[in-house]
């Protein structure tokens, strides 16, 4: 071989083994870098779970804080979201790891925590898992009353979200609509079939028609916000009133039927196969809106009341650009992200000047300081796992 066709194959090797080099690879999310550059632009890695509603109005955020926020230029938002009830590391699983593992600098900039996640994450770590927030950057939060479950000055809250009753006006006569738990348990046994609940754990609707059913024969409140193993021993008498209702849920044949997700609930009432439900009102106020969901759907409260939540975000304590984290933070506290929210999603505005309230009637009736919220941390896992071998085996 010549020494000019010898140097030519040597250039092309070297180049091609830069190039490799240069492109990289997928990093998992608790060890690469955040903060990543693109010309002047900083990457900011937002982190979200929920179901699909969910999914759908954060990325309509993403794309509106990178093209018409203030921010835009300097930050550019990537939406990572965990979908919630389809198995495997759910996003307070992989947050608890990285803290473990000692990580920094992480793609975890900025996270959605419901009251749960917030339970399990700090009950198996601290507080110093999520950095204060610096409130100077958070000029849109002036105002907002409402308060995290925990770890105070650390999460934001930014939303209100709440598990109502769904039903089909249309077979239900407003004066045989439910009121309490009491009423609403003699119209199941009235109405046979008639009504459903998702499974636990496959979506927070069902999860709450569970949890409710069980503490409401705990007669101290306190353990709604607790999750302590003590609590346990107080769940029979619950799930002995949730076997007394089983024979009544939706039946296919002659076998009662548990839904999977909050929206195989909602398509059940939907489509007239069942006339009531525990359901979240974002969900269905959302897609009553967009037409998937008739107008004859309305929604009420009962008493004691379903779960309701103030949803939080907070920027934890290894991420690799808390400056980013802060100012989409600060972002969805402006009108115009409230105004996505309300819209898109049918959530409760902790912000409500500049705010498009059109057609959200029915949400502003609901006071988030009056949530019956709920925060069991890793007692939920129990929970659902008793749920599945004692109700869900019952057929």
């Amino acid at each position: 071989m010549n020494t000019k066709r010898l140097f030519a194959i040597l250039t092309a090797s070297a180049l091609l083994v830069g190039t490799l080099a240069g492109c990289g690879g997928s990093k998992d999310a608790s060890t690469s870098e955040s903060g990543g550059e693109t010309g002047t632009v900083k990457d900011v890695q937002v982190w979200a779970t929920g179901s699909d509603n969910v999914r759908q109005t954060f990325e309509k955020l993403v794309d509106d804080f990178n093209a018409n926020s203030e921010y835009a230029g300097t930050y550019e938002a990537k939406l990572n979201f965990i979908l919630a009830g389809t198995g495997g590391g759910t996003l307070a699983d992989q947050l608890v790891a990285a803290y473990k593992a000692g990580r920094t600098d992480t793609e975890f900039d900025v996270v959605d925590l419901g009251d749960d996640d917030l339970t399990k994450i700090l009950s198996l770590t601290d507080e110093s898992i999520l950095d204060d927030l610096d409130m100077s950057k958070i000029p849109n939060a002036e105002g907002v009353t409402a308060e995290p479950v925990a770890a105070k000055g650390k999460i934001q809250p930014y939303r209100g979200t709440t598990v109502i009753l769904a039903y089909n006006s249309e077979t239900v006569p407003e004066d045989e609509v439910p009121t309490t738990m009491d009423e609403l348990v003699e119209w199941i046994k009235a109405h046979p079939g008639r009504f459903a609940y998702n499974t636990p754990g496959t979506g927070g609707a069902g999860d709450s028609f569970v949890r409710t059913s069980i503490y409401n024969f705990i007669d101290d409140e306190s353990a709604l916000m607790s999750n302590d193993p003590k609590w346990m021993e107080q769940w029979d008498e619950g799930f002995a009133f949730l076997k007394e209702l089983h024979p009544y849920m939706y039946k296919s044949g002659d076998t009662v039927v548990y839904p999977n997700k909050n929206q195989g609930a909602l398509d059940l009432l939907t489509q007239g196969e069942i006339d009531m439900c525990p359901n979240w009102a974002d969900m269905v106020l959302s897609q009553r809106k967009a037409g998937t969901v008739p107008e004859k759907i309305k929604i009420t409260t009962i008493e004691p009341s379903f779960t309701g939540a103030v949803q939080g975000i907070a920027v934890p304590s290894y991420s690799g650009n808390k400056e980013g984290g802060l100012a989409f933070i600060n972002y969805l506290l402006s009108p115009e992200a409230q105004t996505i929210l309300v819209q898109d999603m049918a959530a409760i505005p902790l912000v409500t000047e500049g705010v498009d309230l059109t057609g959200a009637e029915e949400l502003m009736s609901m006071d988030v300081s009056n949530f019956r919220t709920q925060a069991l941390g890793d007692l939920v896992t129990d929970l659902n796992a008793r749920w599945d071998e004692e109700i869900g085996t019952l057929g």
